[in-house]
């Protein structure tokens, strides 16, 4: 048998690889949204309807300077608690190297939209799958709440992810920008390595995290509850290249968590630095 040293990544996995049972802990889809329009507005005035039916939605996007886009893609819904959906489309007709991840609060009358677009190889560094993130308001909620906003709230935490019996991960939350992941067990198993991540707050302990990888040219968009530490509930999506890099991969998959450990680095740091300020004095 042929092996490969974990840091020769010419021969890690590509995309269409890992999918094989990554999806055997993937939550039901939710029809609760079949029958249903959803209208949101985002912050710059872009208006952007979608019309559940049959499993397809129907979207349509107005900009305020009269600009307008729309398309039907099947979809795929992800009940994340009472009032709060996930809803993870492909516009793989109209648009295949964009996909969308939209997370709607109806119960506070706010959304968050991700927008993954594959993008050319190139030589700067810059991984090949970017991200947008679009805070948004329902039209003609109730109620309404904050918007969807950056935050800072799972740095530190390390989480034990579990996919299926086989693909079993763990997420270690840096700071701001940047996370690693190891797998512990999987096809990956014994690979890890560090890239950028963007994390929204949806509501208190639901997280939007998503990651940019450096190395296989995809991206994941996930939702993440972590209001049980020993029960955590994620749903999510992988959206990239596969192995010869000209075909698209777009699977949904789940992940039951339990958190391991938090640490405070920063927090070690200052008061390390204060006892031996002290021990000086």
């Amino acid at each position: 048998m042929t092996t490969h040293a974990f840091n020769d990544t010419a021969h890690w996995l590509p995309l269409d690889q890992l999918e094989p049972g990554f999806d055997a802990n993937k939550a039901a889809t939710s029809a609760l949204l079949d029958g249903t329009s959803i209208s949101i507005t985002t912050g710059d005035g872009t208006v952007i309807g979608h019309d559940f039916a049959g499993g397809t939605v129907t979207w349509t996007l107005t900009q305020p300077d009269g600009g307008l886009d729309l398309g039907t893609d099947p979809y795929e819904a992800f009940q994340v608690a009472d009032g709060l959906f996930y809803v993870q489309f492909h516009h793989a007709r109209t648009h295949p190297e964009e996909a969308v991840s939209a997370f709607f609060d109806l119960s506070n009358g706010v959304a968050l939209c991700v927008l993954s677009f594959i993008g050319p190889a190139g030589g700067d560094g810059a991984t090949r799958v970017t991200q947008q993130f679009v805070p948004a308001t329902v039209n003609g909620a109730s109620d309404r709440g904050p918007l969807p906003v950056p935050t800072e709230d799972l740095v530190g935490r390390r989480v034990l992810w579990r996919y299926s019996a086989q693909h079993v991960y763990e997420h270690y939350y840096l700071n701001d920008l940047w996370y690693t992941w190891h797998c512990v067990t999987g096809p990956e198993g014994g690979q890890a390595d560090t890239d950028e991540q963007t994390t929204y707050r949806l509501r208190p302990g639901i997280y939007v995290f998503a990651w940019r990888e450096k190395v296989i040219p995809c991206a994941s968009v996930t939702v993440a509850d972590h209001r049980d530490a020993l029960a955590l509930r994620s749903h999510g999506v992988l959206f990239g290249l596969n192995e010869d890099e000209t075909r698209l991969s777009h699977f949904t998959f789940g992940a039951h968590g339990s958190l391991v450990g938090i640490s405070d680095p920063v927090g070690a740091l200052e008061s390390t630095a204060r006892h031996s300020e002290q021990r000086r004095n």
